[in-house]
């Protein structure tokens, strides 16, 4: 069974090393924060008892030595030692956490974990433990477990920070898309920047407008190849209402940057792919459309005569 941590009486436990899935690190380097009166003696003898995990145990007598050993080195793990008279831990975490420290911080007291745990988590402690009635296997759980979940935080932080530089560099390659496409409308639209909206052509109705945000949303989604009828149709409807390709595309890029803005912090390189595929199945479309009534101009059709009439 394992010891109690205290002064007095230490002695090793034999529990396994695994628990759902986390395993106590092979080795870890911890900085004790105490004073004159409670040396870490008692401590490192605990912790070379258990043989769960091997502790390299350093000292640091008062707050001021202890920051500017955090300063010079790195550790694994802070404890600190709770003696309100000398030295209150709960005023250095709250301290340390202020100085922007982030290692993982248990708090050891002769105080009961019900009176002083709440506190202890309310100033940026990972836990609290009573040395009078906490083993040396529990306190290095909890230092595991602390540590373990700092390197997670970290590592949330690194993935956040580079799926916010992708999404940056996507903002930024699809303001110089929009950019390039608008070059292609001539002057007018050119010197437009990617967040001012591009008007739509003139005359052209409101329905017509949102009938292609309405296809602009769906094929997003949908992919190429689904509303190929649908384009046909709009396609007919542009040719009937006199627009060409330039006008078209002016369209598209009305819709489709009211489309963008409303993205947010979402993807927006899947919908400027996806709309270009757009674009350019329209234009076909268009084009077919217009050569179609060409050639009706070119060869109207002929009535023809009823049978034996000269």
């Amino acid at each position: 069974m394992a010891s109690v941590i205290s002064d007095i009486e230490l002695s090793p436990a034999a529990a396994p090393r695994k628990a759902a899935g986390l395993r106590l690190p092979s080795r870890m380097r911890v900085l004790y924060i105490t004073t004159p009166r409670r040396t870490g003696g008692w401590l490192a003898e605990a912790f070379a008892a258990d043989s769960a995990a091997k502790v390299i145990l350093e000292e640091a007598v008062g707050m001021r030595a202890g920051l500017t050993r955090l300063r010079d080195e790195v550790f694994d793990a802070l404890l600190v030692s709770h003696e309100p008279e000398e030295l209150n831990a709960l005023d250095l975490v709250e301290g340390y956490r202020a100085g922007g420290a982030a290692e993982p911080i248990v708090i050891l007291g002769v105080q009961s974990e019900q009176e002083m745990a709440a506190l202890a988590y309310e100033v940026g402690a990972d836990g609290y433990l009573c040395i009078h009635t906490a083993t040396t296997r529990n306190l290095l759980w909890v230092i595991a477990r602390a540590v373990h979940r700092h390197r997670l935080e970290r590592e949330n932080q690194r993935l956040a920070q580079a799926e916010q530089n992708r999404f940056l560099r996507e903002q930024e390659e699809t303001a110089a898309l929009l950019r390039q496409q608008k070059l292609l409308l001539g002057e007018a639209f050119s010197s437009l920047e990617p967040q001012q909206p591009l008007p739509p052509p003139q005359f052209l109705p409101a329905e017509l407008i949102n009938l292609y945000r309405e296809l602009l949303r769906t094929y997003v989604i949908m992919g190429v190849g689904t509303l190929s009828d649908d384009l046909s149709r709009l396609a007919d409807l542009l040719v009937s209402a006199g627009l060409n390709a330039r006008e078209t595309l002016q369209l598209h890029l009305h819709v489709l940057q009211d489309l963008i803005h409303g993205l947010g912090s979402r993807s927006s390189r899947h919908v400027m792919n996806r709309a270009d595929l757009l674009a350019l199945e329209l234009l076909l479309h268009l084009a077919e459309g217009y050569r179609h009534r060409y050639q009706q101009r070119l060869n109207p059709p002929v009535q023809l005569r009823l049978p034996g009439i000269e």
